[in-house]
């Protein structure tokens, strides 16, 4: 058994931090059954708050949490590294999938969003991606299920957002409001459903929960989406 220590930054649930630690629903819930969670010394069997300055430890087999580092290779040579990212992890900071692959993530994708992820492998090859993606020439699609049924042909939306970071969360708006950045998606319906449509999303600006949130403000939030979302129908 490995014991993992995590020092609380902010107030949340315990469920929650360890989701932040890349661990499963499963893992999660395995933890609690089996009574290997402490917050403060004080082994905890039920999903409580936490509080800045708090400890939580946790112990997981080794072999638990390096399953979680499971991702198909797509590409990869001396330079470029293509994965297949699973939900579910982190891409940066000291838990992310770049960290534990010693490469450079020169672009990002949520926790949980899955999907290829572009890596360099040494600095140059970091700054020569990067270019790429300033100079717009690599397409970024999602795909993504949303409450109510959409009828997107492929149009372009634009809107403003704002970003409120203490509060990691961002409003959107119709017409520019100051401190806020113009916004533009392609949306379209690949599939219509009864309560539910499957949309693909093209993101033409790459701004902070873009896509949830201009989705959200067309009235079709992202199905899952405790942010932005519909937490009944979550």
């Amino acid at each position: 058994m490995i014991k993992k220590e995590v020092k609380i930054e902010k107030e949340s649930t315990i469920s929650k931090v360890l989701y932040e630690q890349n661990l499963k629903p499963s893992q999660v819930k395995a933890l609690f059954k089996n009574k290997d969670i402490k917050l403060n010394g004080i082994r905890q069997h039920e999903d409580n708050k936490v509080f800045v300055g708090q400890i939580l430890t946790y112990f997981i087999n080794e072999k638990d949490l390096n399953a979680n580092c499971n991702f198909e290779i797509i590409f990869e040579d001396e330079n470029v590294l293509i994965i297949n990212k699973p939900s579910g992890i982190e891409v940066e900071g000291e838990n992310g999938i770049a960290s534990k692959l010693k490469a450079f993530a020169v672009h990002r994708l949520d926790r949980d969003t899955k999907g290829l992820l572009i890596l360099a492998k040494n600095e140059s090859a970091k700054q020569d991606l990067e270019n790429v993606f300033k100079q717009k020439q690599i397409i970024k699609k999602y795909i993504c299920e949303v409450l109510g049924n959409t009828n997107f042909k492929g149009e372009t939306y634009k809107a403003y957002l704002f970003k409120d970071s203490k509060k990691a969360f961002v409003k959107i708006y119709e017409n520019c409001v100051r401190g806020s950045q113009e916004i533009i998606t392609k949306f379209r319906t690949i599939k219509q459903g009864e309560r539910t449509s499957v949309v693909e999303c093209e993101l033409i600006t790459g701004r902070t929960h873009q896509i949830r949130a201009h989705l959200a403000h067309l009235g079709h939030p992202i199905l899952g989406d405790d942010k932005y979302g519909n937490k009944q129908e979550n």
